[in-house]
């Protein structure tokens, strides 16, 4: 995926990784598929997001967790 689609600049979202040339994050696009919104669903909300954009979303956020940081998920119960 093309990478140079995400952007981070301090003054825009409060420096959150967007896709470049909008104010679409990728907490955003992550969030909303999670919630079972599809991808054409997202193209219709969001007239400036293209296809490129949410795949090179989810590439910068499978690229973050592979850091070597352990996110311990906590079992309620």
């Amino acid at each position: 995926m093309d990478m140079k689609l995400i952007h981070s600049d301090p003054s825009i979202m409060m420096g959150k990784p967007v896709v470049a040339g909008t104010r679409i994050t990728v907490e955003l696009i992550l969030e909303k598929l999670a919630a079972g919104e599809t991808v054409q669903q997202l193209l219709d909300e969001y007239p400036r997001l293209t296809n490129k954009g949410i795949f090179a979303a989810l590439s910068f956020a499978a690229q973050a967790l592979r850091a070597d940081v352990i996110y311990p998920i906590r079992e309620e119960g």
